[in-house]
């Protein structure tokens, strides 16, 4: 919350002592018998609000004084700053919500109305005391975040989902789709990516794990990262991409830009909605092909969820290497949901399981237990069968003391040797 500095509120106070006691009505205090609001309510701090909008101010010490004066309202200086801070709270950052994303524990943000806020610190969610003074507080923050991201949220348009210029990634609905109330809900993008060891750390890759992830890299093989979501997959993909050696090109291509990979050079295009003429749009699948021209290393598709797995897929069997995340239950499960993402590129069954053999090497699977920790749970090769069709073989599950080898492991290690990896 960003908050009035004291030599701002002194240097009112010696404008007052300069020009006389009714300059800026702060400092002067109360004539005798006038009632002095001991708390500001939400009442007082909304009719401060409609002044200053009438009249075009900025929320200042002694506007916010002249504000309350017109209303008959009195507050010492203590009481002003209070106003100026609530309100001031409202047009910069994220409001009430600003010391939550401050922390850098905080993965996600989420408002259930104006008595609910939680987050999750990567334990799982928890409730948190901040509050708003009421629904349409809730409402006006979301606004006012859907409008810096240069998006439309209102009555006409009810949900928004976007990118802030920071990076974190927005979205909200309004009643009356959200029933009880607008909804908010931010997840927070960090500007550094974990390395390997902080990952083992936290129990994300098992003692060991960050050999695996090397000789993955090392023989530049393309993979996919599947999980629910909040399973870490953004981060694992970043940590994996940093692994990749400085010489390497790549290109990022995602939906909403968070991939934060430590690395030389790394170059991110990120898809566009239509405006609100209907104009403009950018899908991920013509991002695909542009990449494609961009001479890349390694192409990676941040999220592939719809008709761009066609276009990975094709890009993957002309040479490039790459990969990227999809949403799956598990590991096993990753070529049914390529088959369903292909049906909408018009792919049809046979061919999506020949191109998928050819383009990709394992699966990277995530999931997040009862208590909210992430981990790399299983690592499996792909695997053709008789009848065309591919399957996933389990070579590697999480242990606490290492990875567990499977029988897909002869099959890992020889994909990583033949191409210069070391397991």
């Amino acid at each position: 919350m960003v908050t009035v500095p004291l030599a701002a509120a002194r240097a009112a106070v010696g404008e007052r002592d300069r020009f006389g006691p009714q300059a800026d009505g702060v400092g002067t205090g109360p004539p005798p018998g006038a009632h002095v609001p001991t708390t500001v309510s939400p009442e007082l701090v909304d009719g401060v609000r409609r002044w200053l909008a009438e009249s075009g101010a900025e929320p200042t010490p002694a506007k916010v004084a002249a504000a309350l004066r017109a209303q008959g309202r009195l507050l010492g200086d203590s009481g002003v700053l209070a106003v100026v801070r609530s309100l001031r709270s409202e047009l910069v950052g994220a409001g009430p919500l600003e010391p939550l994303l401050a922390d850098p524990r905080v993965t996600d943000v989420l408002v259930n109305g104006p008595e609910q806020v939680w987050v999750d610190r990567g334990g799982g969610l928890e409730r948190t005391e901040v509050r708003f003074p009421d629904a349409a507080a809730v409402r006006r923050l979301a606004q006012r975040l859907a409008t810096s991201a240069g998006r439309r949220l209102d009555d006409a348009r009810p949900w928004v989902d976007a990118r802030l210029p920071d990076g974190t990634r927005l979205h909200a609905v309004l009643p009356p789709v959200a029933v009880d109330g607008p909804c908010l809900s931010l997840r927070v993008v960090r500007h550094r990516a974990f390395g390997p060891a902080e990952l083992v750390a936290a129990g994300t890759l098992p003692p060991g794990g960050d050999s695996l992830l090397r000789a993955v890299v090392d023989a530049r093989l393309s993979f996919l990262i599947s999980g629910g979501t909040g399973s870490g997959k953004t981060t694992l993909l970043s940590t994996v991409l940093g692994l990749a050696g400085p010489g390497e090109r790549l290109v990022l291509v995602e939906d909403s830009a968070e991939l934060r990979p430590e690395h030389p050079h790394a170059v991110r295009l990120e898809a566009r909605p239509p405006n609100q003429e209907g104009a403009g749009l950018v899908e991920l699948p013509d991002l695909v092909r542009q990449a494609l021209r961009m001479r890349p290393d390694r192409l990676v598709v941040g999220e592939v969820r719809g008709a761009e797995v066609a276009a990975l897929l094709a890009a993957l069997n002309t040479g490039h290497g790459g990969c990227g995340t999809v949403h799956a239950n598990a590991a096993v499960d990753v070529p049914a949901r390529l088959e369903a993402l292909g049906m909408t590129a018009g792919l049809g069954r046979a061919a999506l399981h020949s191109q998928l053999a050819a383009a990709l090497a394992l699966v990277l699977h995530l999931v997040r237990d009862r208590a909210g920790r992430r981990r790399l749970a299983e690592v499996h090769v792909l695997d053709r069968c008789g009848d065309g069709l591919v399957r996933t073989l389990p070579a590697a599950l999480w242990h606490p003391s290492g990875f567990t080898r499977e029988v897909g492991w002869g099959r890992l290690r020889e994909l990583c040797e033949r191409g210069g990896g070391t397991l």
